[in-house]
């Protein structure tokens, strides 16, 4: 077969610190390919601004005046990092044979993307990256994970084990994934769903070269919710068998206590009344909210309101040649090969 022509998407989101960096490995990763003919001299690197607050876009756009095979796609707002990690997707791949995901931060194994690329030629049309192990993470994060993936094994979700979004799709694949028109696109389950022949190559991920997370606690309890809630309905079940339970043990409590009134044994008293109030309006409100979560899905997806609205397109929409104009902004980037400086 001809050598592919490879797009690899970074979405970003104030990655100031980190991008020079990412855009210098990957761009030597890339030439390293070429020379190697695993992909084609058309290849590219689609960086996608998040709407950052930071200098990340100025960034991005210095390098894709200097460097030919750098792209930028900037987003009018915040989407997130799914929708941002999508838009990356859609818009590279009228350009690519195959397309590579990976985030900003180098904690991922670029060299990886090697491996892939010979996968892909071997016929597969998604290659997942698998962690071998969650030595970075902390003891919190990486037992949290775990439970994760058990859980949603447990509600019949089919997740690959230890993997995000660092992967490899084809164009059919990708073009397949544009079909789910929902809103609430949770990534690391639609891909399994595609049913396209696929594989996993697993690596050894790092430590984040510099900047924060993009994944507090709260954003990671958020992201966990609506991986559950966008793919079972078995929470809604077990909070019907809850109820089902305690109606159940609600008529043995009866009974006992209409025994205990005939036998003359009642005693006044407020604990036992008070105890399965406030357990029962628990249960209540506990069930109150999650019904609240599938219907506030639902209303999302009757809005029907676009994932992400794109500000700047650097791939489909070529800017003029301004090399001669922008020098000054140039002065701030390595010659070419080099990463960019801060």
């Amino acid at each position: 077969m001809s050598d592919p022509i490879l797009a690899i998407v970074v979405p970003c989101y104030n990655e100031e610190e980190v991008l020079p960096e990412t855009i210098g490995r990957l761009r030597a990763l890339r030439e390293e390919l070429i020379e190697e003919r695993l992909i084609s001299p058309k290849s590219a690197l689609l960086f996608v601004d998040d709407g950052s607050r930071d200098s990340t876009w100025k960034l991005i756009y210095k390098a894709s005046l200097r460097y030919p095979e750098v792209k930028g796609l900037k987003l009018a707002r915040n989407a997130g990092h799914q929708n941002a990690l999508l838009a990356g997707l859609f818009a590279a791949k009228a350009h690519a044979d195959c397309l590579v995901s990976i985030d900003a931060d180098l904690q991922d194994d670029v060299s990886a993307i090697r491996e892939f690329v010979q996968k892909f030629r071997q016929g597969y049309d998604i290659v997942y990256g698998v962690r071998r192990r969650r030595d970075t993470d902390t003891w919190f994060k990486r037992h949290t994970a775990q439970g994760f993936y058990r859980l949603m094994k447990m509600f019949g979700v089919d997740l690959v084990y230890n993997h995000a979004d660092y992967r490899l799709m084809s164009r059919r694949a990708v073009d397949a994934l544009e079909q789910f028109g929902e809103v609430n696109l949770f990534l690391r389950g639609i891909v399994p769903l595609l049913g396209f022949r696929s594989t996993a190559i697993y690596y050894d991920r790092k430590e984040r070269l510099a900047g924060q997370t993009k994944y507090p606690l709260k954003k990671m309890i958020s992201f966990a919710l609506d991986g559950v809630t966008s793919f079972s309905v078995t929470p809604i079940r077990f909070i019907s068998l809850i109820g089902l339970f305690s109606f159940v043990i609600s008529l043995a409590f009866g009974a006992y206590f209409l025994f205990l009134k005939w036998a003359g044994h009642t005693a006044t008293g407020w604990t036992s009344l008070i105890t399965s109030i406030w357990l029962l309006g628990g249960l209540q409100l506990m069930a109150l909210g999650l019904i609240g979560e599938y219907i506030g899905k639902m209303y999302k997806e009757t809005k029907r309101r676009p994932r992400y609205i794109v500000d700047l397109d650097l791939w489909n929409w070529p800017l003029p040649q301004r090399l001669s104009s922008a020098a000054d902004e140039l002065e701030a980037v390595k010659p070419a090969g080099g990463p960019l400086k801060k």
